[in-house]
């Protein structure tokens, strides 16, 4: 009577994805996840193989080198995990096979994980909950905690079904262009994000006054013609906001930073991302950029320029 087949149920491929949430938990300098990895794959392992010696010889197996982001890991274990089940079963696929398809993968899946993640998906939901919390909703950390992980585990557990499911034919997907197509709208979506968060966050201020106009009378607020107390304020505030919209002060003061804000509004803002991108780009270190940043606000604000 023939041997029924072993195979991986829901529940052995769910203890896969929960512990893969660990795949840098054991990071390091030779081998890079190569531990994590493993570690996710026990589970497996423990049911497709029954003896000591194949065990072993399969945890051996996965701790070869491994490295990549660690969210779209997920597909590549999907993967694995299939081809183990064959060999389990009895199909030629030798130590070789797995490790090339692992290695394979892991490079162009690497370079999805960025742009799609950390450059589009988190600075959004961080952007989104910062500007709750900024106005004192307690739901802006919250948000940002429960939809990150969401969507997170969410991506890792349906992307490793599916490489499981397609087994080692996703493989010959990487030689299309599907990769390129994701990492080129997830760098555009990032860049856009980016573009929106810069005249919010990023603050540049030019006090140098470039000109003083003494403004005629009937066009400020006279203080000493007011009220007083309370029937005074609360009638300069309907001068200044209501219909004659008058002046503060006597004089009309003219800086730097309103002639450049009349120009491009948060126009010095973004030349300053532009030139840390640019500085970026010349593998300037980061650090390096942060303090001389610090350094030169410090000193514009000496001088009286920021």
């Amino acid at each position: 009577m023939a041997e029924s087949r072993v195979k991986l149920s829901k529940k052995d491929r769910l203890a896969v994805a929960w512990r893969s949430t660990f795949l840098q938990g054991s990071w390091n300098y030779e081998r890079m996840q190569n531990g994590g990895w493993c570690f996710s794959m026990i589970p497996a392992i423990k049911k497709l193989y029954k003896t000591k010696e194949d065990r072993a010889a399969a945890l051996k197996r996965h701790l070869e080198f491994f490295n990549t982001h660690p969210y779209v890991a997920s597909p590549i274990l999907g993967v694995t995990l299939a081809l183990e089940e064959d060999r389990a079963n009895g199909t030629e696929v030798d130590d070789a096979a797995i490790q090339g398809v692992k290695v394979g993968m892991m490079g162009p899946l690497a370079g999805v994980g960025d742009p799609v993640f950390w450059f589009t998906l988190r600075p959004m939901l961080g952007a989104l909950g910062a500007s709750l919390a900024l106005g004192g909703n307690i739901l802006g950390p919250i948000i940002f905690f429960v939809a990150w992980n969401i969507i997170r585990w969410a991506f890792m557990w349906y992307t490793q079904e599916f490489g499981y499911k397609a087994g080692s034919k996703i493989t010959d997907d990487m030689s299309g262009g599907m990769l390129q197509y994701v990492t080129s709208l997830a760098s555009i979506m990032g860049m856009f994000v980016l573009g929106g968060l810069i005249e919010r966050w990023v603050n540049i201020t030019f006090k140098p006054t470039v000109s003083t106009v003494k403004l005629q009378d009937g066009a400020y607020i006279q203080w000493d013609k007011l009220p007083k107390g309370a029937e005074g304020i609360k009638e300069a505030l309907i001068q200044y906001n209501n219909g004659k919209g008058l002046s503060l002060t006597s004089e009309k003061v003219t800086t730097l930073q309103d002639n450049l804000n009349s120009l491009i509004p948060g126009l010095a803002a973004l030349l300053l991302t532009f030139l840390c991108m640019w500085l970026l780009k010349k593998k300037v270190s980061p650090i390096i950029i942060i303090i001389a940043i610090f350094i030169v606000g410090i000193l514009g604000h000496v001088v009286g320029l920021l």
